[in-house]
């Protein structure tokens, strides 16, 4: 997928000139030819499709109905199947937002990151402020469901900017909104000349006030970085979060598949030619290695404890296939530290455990030690 080069992102990102769709690379994973068993063979339905990783809005409406159209073709698609697009503002052009609708997507994902000229070019971001507003316009009117990502803590930005960003967003009503702090990345040009970002006490004060508006506005904050209207959490996001299965296409991409008495993880080739030749030869997957049962208990946390509503017990045991005893002494180190709060059925973090998020998680390293 083509993705633009920006300073902070450590994505897979290559150029592929003319940009054409390799739909049959990823229609041979889908359908078998990849040498892993598809959602079809494990007979299970697909509630949700997450077309990302790149900037897919580069792609024309008529490339993404053609690539609907051959996974529908493969796989089961259940009748509220999620379907959503990843797109650019630099990449925006009028009715082509309508035209994705059309072609089957039900929920567009566009990366603003922040309305600010400022920020927008200390990022690297190909679109500017008013490229944004646009975009952002264009999806109100297109689409019943859409997200903002939207980023804090950047490079010289003040509590104020951030108010101005989030207040902006809000003009148009999203019914979802997913806020990133700014992280260094190893490997990225960022990490090699870092940037004077925020201490951590002002990004601390940055996301209480993001927080403090987004639930004016009638946005709850039901993840960690995902605040959406009633009815408009992201389901694909929510099975991640969940420790759902979920099978990954295209250059680079993960899967995470469970069976009777075993978790899987696979990667597939990095690099798209490479990935390509693999995929259509019947051996597109790099990595198919089987998740360490002593892993398994911080796997599950690293996602579900980033919910509000955290998880229920039963959840834990039938996503994992171990019983409640290999999490019962570091759930009792969270709840003796103020982290979690559970009762016979459910464990949530609580408003302690969400801003000491990392140091939650690492309690159930020591099982996979």
């Amino acid at each position: 997928m083509v993705h633009q080069e920006v300073p902070y992102c450590d994505f897979n990102s290559h150029e592929k000139p003319g940009g054409e769709l390799p739909g049959e690379a990823l229609c041979g994973c889908a359908d078998g030819r990849s040498g892993s068993r598809p959602a079809a063979d494990l007979g299970r339905g697909i509630h949700s499709i997450f077309i990302g990783g790149g900037t897919p809005s580069l792609f024309a409406p008529e490339a993404i109905d053609r690539l609907l159209g051959d996974i529908r073709a493969r796989l089961r698609l259940e009748a509220d199947c999620e379907i959503t697009l990843e797109a650019n503002p630099g990449t925006f052009e009028k009715d082509r937002f309508r035209a994705y609708r059309q072609a089957g997507v039900t929920r567009l994902s566009i990366g603003v990151q922040s309305f600010n000229d400022t920020h927008l070019a200390a990022l690297g971001r190909v679109h500017d402020r008013a490229q944004a507003l646009a975009a952002v316009e264009e999806a109100a009117q297109a689409f019943d469901t859409f997200n903002l990502d939207i980023m804090y803590a950047l490079p010289g930005q003040t509590q104020e900017q951030v108010g101005q960003d989030i207040a902006t967003a809000l003009q148009f009503a999203p019914p979802h909104i997913s806020i990133y702090h700014l992280t260094i990345e190893p490997n990225t040009y960022f990490a090699k000349y870092p940037p004077a970002i925020p201490e951590d006490d002002t990004a601390y004060a940055m996301l209480d006030h993001i927080t403090e508006l987004t639930g004016v506005a009638g946005l709850d904050r039901y993840e960690v970085s995902a605040y959406a209207k009633s009815g408009h959490r992201c389901k694909h996001n929510l099975n991640y979060w969940q420790f759902g299965d979920y099978l990954g296409l295209g250059a680079g991409a993960h899967s995470k598949l469970s069976f009777a008495h075993r978790v899987v993880r696979q990667v597939r080739f990095r690099d798209p030619r490479l990935y390509m030749d693999n995929a259509l030869a019947g051996h597109a997957l790099a990595q198919d290695d089987e998740v360490a049962r002593a892993e398994l208990p911080f796997e599950f946390m690293l996602n579900a404890l980033r919910l509000r509503h955290g998880f229920g017990l039963r959840d834990f045991s039938e996503r994992t296939g171990l019983p409640l005893t290999a999490i019962a002494a570091a759930l009792q180190q969270a709840e003796a530290k103020g982290l979690v709060e559970r009762d016979f059925a459910r464990v949530r973090p609580t408003q302690r455990g969400f801003d000491f998020l990392s140091d939650l998680q690492a309690l159930f390293l020591s099982n996979a030690q």
